[in-house]
């Protein structure tokens, strides 16, 4: 008897049901296509509105134009007048560094500090979380404007409280002084809450185990946090340190609303003085090699940043 060819069935699901169909595949190129479709418009915009933007200011930044005009070709001719005939530039410079230095150092200090205060247990401490939160969430016109009235040398919340106990105030932002500390002092108060998320974030993270066996080995509060709790906060403080540089250095719109980079270039940083250049005195080719001349300083020092990682960041394995 010849033998018979039985047909192949899908084996029954656990149940016992009947036979489970298995689903066509699906053509390589097919996966593709419908990959591309969506990543597509992603991908035009980060090359037309991103990447040609950035290309075409170099191209700019090489040419004397106001947009209006023919650009004329000057070569590395802005890159010389920047570093050799703009005293504005090294003053807007120095600003910038100390409005960097200070503003990132204390918002991360004082931001570590109310983590650790907004890490306890206690009760209706959500509504402290977001009390120090919500300054970074609120506009920075509403921001200067309020702090331009608390600083406000005749009428202002500050001054009326030093009279009260004899003492005459400064004229907070037009002395060139006491300008570029009270913009600092803005800074600070609307940019904290940032590095206390990011660090609460950490410290919840961190295995109270860890902690634990640290106090049955008779360590103080300040040894466990500096031996078990700083070295786990080390990526968190990594990241800060990066993301707050750069946006500290690109500092514009507290000293636009407050200052306009006044009293005698006193708050003058270095992307209000791009902003000047561009739409003050109708120099984009000038105002765009400032730009490259930002973008070289804040790479450098972010690759500085990374190459001491492994000096400091520790990662839990």
């Amino acid at each position: 008897m010849a033998n018979a060819v039985l047909p192949t069935l899908t084996p029954p699901d656990v149940d016992g049901g009947p036979p489970v169909r298995k689903r066509p595949k699906v053509k390589p190129k097919r996966q593709n296509l419908a990959g591309w479709l969506f990543v597509g418009p992603v991908i035009f915009g980060v090359l037309f509105f991103q990447l040609a933007p950035v290309a075409a200011s170099l191209v700019v930044s090489l040419t004397n134009w106001s947009g209006l005009n023919k650009p004329e070709f000057l070569g590395l001719g802005n890159y010389r007048e920047l570093f050799t005939a703009d005293d504005t530039f090294y003053s807007s410079l120095r600003n910038t560094v100390i409005f960097t230095v200070v503003v990132v150092v204390l918002t991360i200090l004082i931001g570590l500090g109310l983590a650790v205060l907004c890490n306890q247990k206690v009760k209706g401490i959500g509504i402290f979380r977001t009390l120090y939160y919500s300054p970074v969430v609120t506009n920075v016109v509403a921001i200067g404007f309020v702090w331009f009235w608390l600083y406000d040398p005749d009428n202002g919340l500050f001054n009326s409280t030093l009279k009260t106990i004899g003492i005459d105030g400064p004229a907070w932002l037009s002395d060139t002084k006491t300008a570029l500390i009270a913009v600092i002092v803005v800074a600070i108060w609307q940019g904290v809450g940032y590095p206390m998320v990011i660090l609460l974030a950490g410290l919840q993270n961190i295995d109270p185990s860890l902690t634990e066996a640290a106090t049955v080995d008779g360590a103080t509060a300040w040894r466990r946090f500096w031996a078990v709790v700083f070295p786990l906060l080390t990526p968190s403080l990594f990241f800060l340190t990066i993301t707050q540089f750069i946006t500290s250095f690109q500092v514009f719109g507290i000293i636009y609303v407050m200052t306009s980079g006044g009293p005698n270039n006193a708050t003058s940083v270095f992307i209000f003085h791009i902003y000047e250049a561009a739409f003050g005195h109708g120099r984009l080719g000038y105002a765009s090699a400032m730009g490259w001349v930002l973008f070289v300083i804040v790479g450098v020092v972010t690759a500085i940043q990374w190459k001491m990682e492994k000096r400091w960041v520790h990662y839990d394995n």
